[in-house]
């Protein structure tokens, strides 16, 4: 009987997808492990990094410039002749709201030719439970005509990378690791553990570690959907939102959390690939699919809130101009992938308002290519009728209200999604 093949001895490491996961794995790898390949099908985003610029800013061009181990690359001749394959390749939804797995399959149809025995493919994209077993694995054996813990290797570590977060980076969040069988599993466990020095925590299994990574953020996209629903109540019943909750906050177990608007390609998404499993095998998730209900509503839920409180204060919606501050998903971040507040504008244009976004952090060219919008750089002053604060970029909290009130006419309303400022200095709020 034939022995199985040996992990890496000396690991040759390619980091397959160059995103906001990608290119912090690949630069950490490469100062604590070894020579690494930044892989990317984006061509644009290859040559940009050779040049020291990233998009995502992730990476500072000081960091780029001092990665003397880290190459890039959009050849896939380039990353043959690695032993370890890490892919953080982006898992979004359909338009159906189901999980669209075309890059993930892709990726492994790539790798499968380029496997050799002893080589180890760990993945790092959110999938559904099973999904590596069910989907990923088999592609890999098809293509490279190699088996399972006999000739290659596989593990799993969710990506728990938090974009536009200084404080809580890829060294300092545990992880959780996992592999197709003990020794995999030590061994991908041991790797990370050489860059993440906040540690690591060991599954027995694949699907564990899936199903720990699509949970986490399913769980704040539960507790986000209730506080969005008792805003929506107290709304009705005249009562601030926030003084409510500052006032259940005095209680040691109440969990802090606001009302808002939940996009991007993490909390936004990640629930629906529990659902589709879910479903798949039978069960029917009413309380996850029920606060995905309630969050993707929000952003015509806002916009509704802003024409009442325009109509209220008599002004005449049709042709008025109002402002939206802010596009991206999250503050002080460029990436606008899933923005929820896409949905504030196209409900404010149903009502034939006249709407200019400002967004600091986004390029014009990424807004128009995303959802086919201009930016503005600096608001009129005197000009708006409307107001709408939809993300907290520090740049807008630095403002202050009174250059923010600037930018409107004197009777205009200013409505503050993202509580950046007390309840007496704005208009309206959830």
């Amino acid at each position: 009987m034939v022995s199985a093949a040996k992990l890496p001895s000396q690991p040759a490491i390619a980091v397959i997808g160059l995103g906001y996961i990608g290119l912090p794995l690949a630069l950490a790898f490469s100062r604590s492990v070894g020579p690494v390949v930044g892989y990317d099908i984006n061509s644009t985003r290859i040559n940009e990094l050779k040049q020291g610029l990233d998009h995502t800013r992730e990476a500072s061009s000081t960091e780029l410039a001092r990665a003397d181990r880290l190459s890039f690359s959009d050849q896939q001749q380039e990353i043959k002749n690695c032993n370890i394959y890490v892919v953080t390749v982006p898992t979004p939804i359909d338009r159906h709201k189901r999980p669209n797995l075309r890059p993930l399959i892709h990726a492994c149809e790539m790798l499968g030719p380029m496997l050799s025995p002893g080589n180890l493919i760990v993945f790092e994209s959110t999938v559904y439970p099973g999904c590596t077993e069910e989907i990923c694995i088999p592609i890999l054996e098809r293509f490279s005509s190699l088996k399972l813990n006999h000739d290659f290797y596989v593990g799993y570590s969710p990506e728990r990378i938090n974009p536009g977060d200084q404080v809580h980076k890829l060294d300092n969040i545990k992880k959780v690791t996992s592999g197709s069988c003990p020794a995999a599993a030590d061994y991908v466990d041991q790797l990370y553990r050489t860059i993440v020095t906040a540690g690591t925590h060991q599954t027995s299994c694949i699907k564990v570690a899936e199903a720990a990574k699509v949970i986490e953020n399913t769980q704040r996209d539960i507790n986000i959907a209730l506080i969005n629903e008792l805003a929506l109540i107290f709304g009705k019943l005249g009562i601030d939102t926030e003084e409510v909750l500052l006032a259940a906050e005095s209680k040691w177990n109440f969990i802090p959390f606001r009302p808002g608007l939940v996009g991007g390609h993490c909390i936004g998404v990640d629930p629906y690939y529990l659902t589709y499993k879910a479903q798949d095998v039978g069960y029917h998730p009413d309380v996850i699919l029920a606060g995905r209900r309630i969050n993707d509503n929000m952003g015509i839920e806002v916009a509704e809130a802003v024409i009442k409180l325009m109509t209220r204060n008599r002004i005449q919606v049709v042709d008025s101009k109002i402002l939206v501050m802010g596009l991206t998903f999250k503050e002080n971040c460029p990436d606008l992938r899933n923005s929820k507040v896409i949905d504030i504008i196209k409900e404010l244009k149903h009502y034939h308002a006249r709407v200019d976004v400002h967004e600091p952090h986004a390029s014009e060219a990424a807004a128009m290519e995303e959802y086919g919008l201009e930016l503005i750089d600096i608001p009129q002053a005197n000009y708006y009728d409307a107001i709408v604060l939809c993300v907290a970029h520090n740049q807008f909290k630095d403002m202050g209200i009174e250059k923010i009130r600037s930018f409107a006419k004197d009777e205009a309303v200013l409505f503050d999604v993202k509580y950046m400022f007390d309840r007496s200095l704005v208009d309206g709020r959830l």
